[in-house]
């Protein structure tokens, strides 16, 4: 005759849902962000272009979430 459990079996967990990663917030999840261009000994602004996101390093996500 086999042995008598005396102990229950703890219940099962549920698998955990995927979470989404949060958007970076300074690139809104591009990676990219306008970086103004300075021209002349005065440094006067001409335009923008694009630059690596400093928060997220070009990830697009969050990197404190």
């Amino acid at each position: 005759m086999a042995p008598r459990r005396t102990t229950t079996k703890s219940p099962k967990t549920p698998d955990p849902v995927p979470v989404e990663p949060v958007p970076c917030q300074p690139c809104g999840g591009t990676g990219n962000v306008a970086i103004t261009v300075r021209v002349g000994r005065k440094r006067r602004p001409v335009g923008q272009q694009d630059g690596l996101c400093l928060n997220c390093l070009g990830s697009g996500t969050d990197p404190d979430a």
